[in-house]
């Protein structure tokens, strides 16, 4: 061999390398007119060398755009490469250049049904009329499987029968027939006629894929994969075939085996829809949902009508909160079919979770009929009537979902809280401890445990605990449980004790070590604190609850910001999709009075997680700390698109409205809430002040006194009339619209309105016989004392207020608030008794200014000026922005001839000027010295 030869081999071997054979042996054979590559393109077609075939069709058309014959080689033959978008729009430009219909239609239709636009598929071509029994054939196939993806088998039957009239035997036909039959459960019906179809053509993919399909769904996971293999076996770069063995590997749980045949699917077709679909599927399940949903982005860009696609994109969105993204891709699908259960209860559960359970209802309806047998979507119809307050329909649908499946302890579990919960709690309760008894599952456990601490049956709580042990002796939950069901009991040693069984069982046991944190900064050791999440994150640093919960310690701690902002920037790197994480900086940048840094962060947040409804709100409360009104309304406004359902974002937009002064638009908003949630409060009492603010009494008395229909049994209406009426300084109608609530409810704060509007219009005696009576009627009100008390002190009426506190101290001798004004009054009046009082709270609530400054004044006036003193300046220390509290000590100094020292504490004053109300006091004080 000469070595021009060896040379010239090396040179093909290395372009082999690099996938070029076919463009090197293509370039010798000098034919580059568009007839002639056509021509050639077709013999690789005939050699199934679909690779070379394209670069020939492609380089003629490059030559002859207008090429006819050429763009319909070229879609047909990237149809049968998995390029689907592309071959439709070569296809479609065949048909423009009026390549014959009868050869074009069949192949458009073909690839538009692959493509999942099976309503365009009979929209275009369900009339249409072709002349060769061939494309009849191909084409009524097509036909079909659009008839049958749509919902319609009997139409679907008939265009079988057609393609089969026209082609008898003819194998898409055949396979469309069988898929006819597995939807009506004739699963032996179904694989003989795909046995035909291959028996008919053996190399025949798609039966054999179907095969597998058939098998897969029987649980016959060897004979499926056997189909999809010898599907692969005929075609090694059959994106669907590789599609179908990823898919079953997952379904079998084989993840590394999954992964390896997608990466060898990449290799073949690494920009498929079904390749970029199977990415996003494997992404999704490992809860990558950044990466999930850029591959599912991908696909729908190649398949935008591909109705898994759309389910996966769904699916993904409705896991990261996106809900309003997630809404539309789930019509997109029930556009085309509209009886699809998995979308329909995705986009159920989408409008609960988003509070919107009157459109969870109207979503839900269409599967009713036709899935009235479906346990699990009987248990849903159970729970979508639940939160729309229709107990008895929800109760009777998860009977029914029961009864289907009453082996399903979960079923049965809901239905016994619903029986709790409608006031029959003994057989509630009895039917939670017999399937709790049987079952393996915890569901039933937990609400046992749950219902019983809700009320206050802690010893019945941890008995359940106790049972639950005994199914899980190696878990910390149990332990988890039993220390939360303590606390409750006020228990704290052993709530401790139980979080350390936990801690014990599993190191990493978050709630465990929050709980144990709560308890060491209660008992003053946040050091302690921290090394409960350290220790986790030692084993796990990218922990992203143990990284925000130090940096919350951290924040308590005043460490620098760079520590806590470092943590949280941690918990963003380890999950960019937690929006915990991105929330966390968020709050901490408005509460360090950073608002720029705050928007930023939100702003950041809601490009890796678009439309989450807690990110929009903390975008506009940020806007609003930012002093951005306008687009803080912006942000409100794409809020209620994302929760359609909820007041909330009309109400923020409505707060930022008023605080721009735009009361008109305010008022528009705060309607659109109300008109969502007639009764809310907090609409409600923002409507009134608009009205007021605007000079409307009538108006706000208006909504006042639609508030006391709504919430007859409640004081909030009539507080409301009575407090506009005190507003307009209309004292009398002020206590009669108190006292007309006082006819409905015997309510502590209507009491005490009536009073003071009742002195305030000069009625004393009869406010204090109002006063009297409602005290022998309410011996135990303290709350009603305390207001009188507070009163006597706020007039100077000492004495009066003297001998409230007193009879509230008879039933809670050791309310160091009570001691505390208490000693004030008593000091006022010079009762010797005063300083023991004081000295009694002190001892009680140690370390208080408020406390230490009473303490300290009374000491002062008793003689005992150094230690009030001693008491004034540990008030001062506790409590440095309180003015009152230290020219109480600049009082003292004074008086023990400390004028230098007490000169300090009154230029400290001073600097406050006309902000402190004992100004001028302050300012005669220094002439003084």
């Amino acid at each position: 061999m000469s070595v021009k030869g060896i040379q010239m081999r090396t040179v093909i071997r290395k372009l082999a390398s690099a996938g070029f054979v076919a463009v090197a042996l293509l370039a010798g054979c000098g034919a580059d007119d568009p007839a002639s590559l056509v021509e050639s393109a077709k013999s690789y077609l005939a050699k199934n060398d679909r690779d070379a075939a394209v670069i020939q069709l492609k380089n003629a058309l490059q030559k002859s755009p207008d090429l006819a014959e050429a763009r319909f080689l070229l879609g047909r033959t990237l149809l049968e490469s998995g390029d689907l978008a592309a071959a439709e729009k070569e296809l479609r430009r065949a048909s423009e250049l009026k390549y014959p219909f009868d050869q074009v239609a069949p192949s458009l239709a073909r690839v538009m049904v692959l493509r999942g636009a099976n309503k365009k598929v009979l929209d275009e071509f369900a009339k249409a009329e072709v002349t060769s029994p061939q494309s009849k054939a191909s084409l009524q196939s097509s036909i079909g499987h659009a008839w049958f993806a749509t919902g319609d088998a009997k139409a679907a039957s008939g265009a079988f029968d057609a393609a089969l009239a026209a082609v008898p035997g003819f194998p898409p036909a055949l396979l469309g027939q069988a898929r006819l039959k597995a939807s009506e459960g004739d699963a032996a019906g179904a694989l003989a006629l795909a046995d035909a179809a291959v028996a008919k053509v053996p190399t025949y993919i798609d039966a054999w894929q179907f095969k597998g399909d058939l098998a897969g769904g029987m649980g016959q996971f060897d004979e499926a994969m056997a189909a999809y293999r010898k599907a692969l076996e005929i075609r090694p770069a059959n994106a669907a075939a590789h599609a179908r063995v990823v898919a079953l590997l997952l379904r079998q749980g084989k993840s590394e085996a999954a992964n390896e045949q997608l990466e060898a699917m990449k290799k073949v077709a690494p920009r498929n829809p079904q390749t970029l679909y199977l990415q996003a599927l494997v992404n999704f399940r490992a809860k990558n949902y950044a990466a999930a949903r850029d591959a599912i982005q991908q696909q729908l860009r190649a398949a935008p009508d591909n109705s898994l696609g759309l389910v996966l994109s769904a699916a993904i969105d409705f896991h990261t909160g996106s809900y309003a993204q997630a809404e539309a891709s789930l019509q997109k699908v029930l556009q085309r079919a509209p009886r699809e259960k998995f979308a329909r209860t995705m986009l159920v559960n989408t409008y609960l979770r988003t509070g919107q359970p009157a459109r969870a209802l109207d979503a839900l309806k269409p599967l009713l009929p036709t899935f009235d047998t479906d346990s699990d979507v009987l248990a849903l119809a159970g729970e979508v009537y639940v939160q729309n307050g229709d107990t008895a329909q929800a109760g009777s649908y998860f009977a029914k979902a029961a009864a289907l499946d009453p082996k399903n302890p979960d079923k049965r579990t809901v239905l016994a809280m619903l029986r709790i919960s409608a006031g029959d709690g003994e057989h509630g309760f009895r039917e939670l401890q017999d399937i709790a008894a049987v079952d393996s599952g915890i569901r039933a456990d937990m609400a046992l445990i749950a219902i019983n601490t809700r009320q206050g049956k802690f010893d019945a709580a941890l008995g359940a605990i106790a049972a639950l042990e005994k199914k899980m002796p190696d878990k910390p939950l149990p332990n988890d449980l039993r220390g939360a069901v303590l606390m409750s009991k006020g228990d704290l040693a052993g709530a401790r004790k139980s979080f350390e069984r936990a801690v014990a069982l599993d190191p990493a046991d978050f709630t465990a070590a929050t709980n144990l944190a709560k308890l060491d900064v209660a008992d003053k050791k946040p050091a302690d604190a921290s090394k409960r999440f350290e220790g986790i994150l030692a084993k796990d640093p990218k922990n992203v609850q143990a990284l925000i919960a130090l940096a919350e310690l951290r924040l308590r701690a005043a460490a620098p910001p760079d520590d806590v902002v470092g943590l949280i920037g941690k918990a963003i790197a380890a999950d960019p999709t937690n929006a915990a994480a991105r929330l966390a900086l968020v709050t901490y940048y408005v509460g360090a009075k950073q608002p720029g840094k705050a928007v930023a962060a939100a702003q950041d947040a809601l490009a890796a997680m678009p439309d989450r409804a807690e990110l929009l709100y903390a975008l506009g409360q940020a806007q609003q700390a930012a002093g951005e009104p306008n687009q803080a309304i912006k942000s409100y406004n794409k809020l209620a698109q994302a929760r359609p359902g909820s007041p909330v974002p009309y109400l923020k937009e409505a707060e930022a409205q008023i605080a721009s002064k735009d009361y008109d638009a305010a008022l528009q908003n705060l309607k659109k809430a109300i008109a969502l949630k007639p009764d809310s409060l907090e609409a409600q009492r923002a409507i009134i002040g608009i009205y007021l603010a605007k000079g409307g009494v009538a108006e706000a008395l208006t909504v006042a006194r639609t508030v006391q229909k709504q919430r007859q049994k409640e004081p909030i209406g009539y507080v409301m009339e009575g407090d506009i009426h005190a507003l307009q300084k209309a004292w009398k109608e002020a206590a009669d619209a108190y006292r007309k609530g006082l006819a409905n409810v015997a309510a502590t704060e209507l009491a005490a309105k009536n009073v003071a509007a009742l002195r305030a219009a000069g009625n004393t005696a009869e406010a204090d016989k109002f006063a009297s009576t409602w005290i022998k009627s309410h011996p135990t009100d303290r709350e009603f004392r305390s207001f009188l008390a507070e009163s006597a002190l706020v007039k100077g009426d000492f004495a009066a207020a003297a001998q409230q506190y007193k009879a509230m101290l008879e039933d809670r001798p050791d309310d160091a608030v009570w001691l505390n004004n208490l000693a004030w009054a008593s000091g006022q009046l010079k009762d010797p008794k005063a300083i023991e009082y004081a000295e009694k709270a002190n001892k009680l609530v140690p370390n208080n200014a408020a406390i230490l400054d009473t303490l300290g004044v009374l000491q002062v006036d008793k003689g005992e000026v150094k230690r009030g003193i001693e008491s004034l300046q540990k008030a001062t220390a506790l409590a440095p922005n309180a003015p009152g509290v230290r020219l109480n000590l600049a009082r003292a100094l004074i008086k023990d001839g400390q004028k230098d020292a007490a000169r300090k504490e009154l230029e400290v004053l001073a600097k406050l000027g006309d902000k402190f109300s004992g100004a001028a006091e302050v300012t005669k004080l220094m002439q003084g010295l």
